[in-house]
Order: C-alpha cells, then sequence, then structure tokens
C-alpha cells in the first residue's frame, strides 16, 4: 500500500523490499547502511512516527525508483550490501583466515552484521566493500610481521568487534530521529541496567526508556546459550565504552528534559522495532 507522508508517496518497507528484489536480510542491511533511504511513518494524530517501534519507517516511492533506475539494478545495489565472513574476508584479501581473524580483532575494519550459531558462538559478517577498500588501503597489515602495539593488544585478548558494531549501530539509530528522547534511549540500549539506572535515576524516565529502546539486532536465539552470547554483543562491557555511553545519555537526558519535558507525561506506543552507523569523530572507539 502507498501512503503519503509529508506530502510524498510512500510504501511500506516489506512493499519497498519486494519492488528492490531484496530478501529481508538484504533489504534490513540496505536501511541501515543508508543504501535505501527511509521516512519516519506519520502517527494518526500528525506526529512522526519515531524511529523506535515497528511499522514506523516508510521509504519514499521516489528513492524506490531512484535504485531501480541504478545501472545494473538490482545486482549492483545487491553487491554494496554483500557481507563475508571472517574465512570469506581472508579469500578477498588473499591471505590465511588466522590472520584475517587478528585483524577483525583487531579492529581494522568493523562488522555490519552478526549471528549466533547453533554452538552460541558469534559470527561476524562484514561489507565484502569495506574489506576490499581495507586490503587496498593497508597492504602492509596482509603480510610480513604484525604491528608491535597490534601484537600486544591481541595478546591481551582484546577484542573490538562487539565494540565497534555497537558503535556503528548506535551511529545508525541516532542517524534516524531528531527527537532527544528517543536519542537517550538509543544510548540508554547499550549501557547494563545498573549503569542506566544510575543515571537515569528517575523511574518515570528509565520507563520512557524502555518503551523508546529501538532493536539492535534482530538475530534469532534458540536457545539460552545463544541469548546469552547475543546479549552480550548487545551491551556495552570495557570501562572506557561504558563511561563513554554514561557522558552521552546524561547529555542527551538533560537536552531531553530541557526541550521535552511533557514527553514522561505522555503514555508512549510500547514495543521494540528496527531502525539501523555511519561513524561518528566522537565515537567510543
Amino acid at each position: 500500500m502507498t501512503v503519503m507522508c509529508d506530502g510524498r508517496q510512500t510504501l511500506a518497507m516489506g512493499r519497498a523490499a519486494r519492488e528492490l528484489e531484496l530478501r529481508t536480510g538484504e533489504f534490513e542491511l540496505a536501511t541501515q547502511l543508508g543504501e535505501v533511504r527511509t521516512t519516519p511513518a506519520v502517527a494518526v494524530d500528525g506526529r512522526p512516527g519515531g524511529a523506535g517501534a515497528p511499522g514506523r519507517r516508510r521509504v519514499p516511492a521516489e528513492e524506490v525508483a531512484r535504485l531501480q533506475a541504478e545501472p545494473g539494478f538490482p545486482d549492483a545495489l545487491r553487491e554494496r550490501i554483500r557481507t563475508v565472513s571472517t574465512t570469506e574476508a581472508a579469500a578477498l584479501m588473499g591471505i590465511g583466515p588466522g590472520r584475517a581473524l587478528r585483524l577483525t580483532r583487531a579492529g581494522c575494519f568493523d562488522p555490519v552484521r552478526f549471528y549466533v550459531n547453533r554452538y552460541g558462538a558469534v559470527v561476524w559478517l562484514y561489507l565484502a566493500s569495506e574489506v576490499t577498500d581495507f586490503a587496498d588501503r593497508e597492504p602492509d597489515l596482509l603480510r610480513g610481521n604484525t604491528p608491535t602495539a597490534m601484537r600486544v593488544m591481541l595478546e591481551n585478548g582484546q577484542d573490538r568487534r562487539a565494540r565497534q558494531w555497537r558503535t556503528r549501530r548506535v551511529g545508525q539509530l541516532m542517524g534516524q530521529t531528531d527527537d532527544p528522547w528517543e536519542s537517550a534511549a538509543v544510548i540508554a540500549a547499550v549501557l547494563p541496567p545498573e549503569e542506566l539506572a544510575s543515571v537515569a535515576e528517575n523511574p518515570l524516565e528509565r520507563s520512557l526508556l524502555r518503551r523508546l529502546r529501538p532493536t539492535l539486532a534482530s538475530t534469532i536465539t534458540a536457545t539460552p546459550a545463544a541469548r546469552e552470547a547475543h546479549d552480550r554483543v548487545l551491551t556495552a562491557d570495557d570501562f572506557d565504552e561504558v563511561m563513554w555511553y554514561r557522558i552521552h545519555l546524561t547529555r542527551s537526558l538533560e537536552q531531553a528534559r530541557n526541550e521535552k519535558p511533557a514527553r514522561l507525561r505522555t503514555p508512549a506506543t510500547p514495543g521494540p522495532g528496527p531502525i539501523s552507523l555511519s561513524h561518528s569523530a566522537n565515537s567510543p572507539h
């Protein structure tokens, strides 16, 4: 069904995916990466639907037409959002899987998606285009000795993959809303519960942040082990990362209280839903 949003014809997400010949997962990633631009839906009361609940974003019909008119459609669009595993990334770079794994753990390029396998292990996926760009940009890291600083970091057990995925995802979500409470909810979504409670001490604020919480990942988890692994990916853990999000949540809450104090007294529509980072100079990398 096509409806009007801000004077423009828009399509539901499912309809847009079919028009663009993308599978559900491909379309979700395309919207997260900005390859397919979306717009907030308009609620019954005329306000933007917001970024956090199902069905609250739509695709302008002109955006679908633009992509359909691109040379090589739909294969060109699919190639821009093609993801690869660590093993596939190694093949693209012409190196062994072990070295590719070290590069990903060191944060040389960021994951865009993940899933949890049957054994409860997190499997990271990367944009093929970003992998090849890295290989072209940093050929010295593909061969020879690992730089000392990187080797020491890896020997100490550091792994930046989950942290960089969170950074990317938070950036994507922040880019989809101008509402200060929704922005605060994005940041709150990656903080451990006890850290969130110590920043947002007002129970009404915490309740609102929970209602506005966006979906960070739509990964299916069939077992308790998988669910635990999934939740670990979503939650900031390093001290400096947690502090970064605490500081920015404090600022976002101050802005929200000043700009929209009445929001705390306005019932919000419950239920998380999909939204998804271009990097920020102030991101907690």
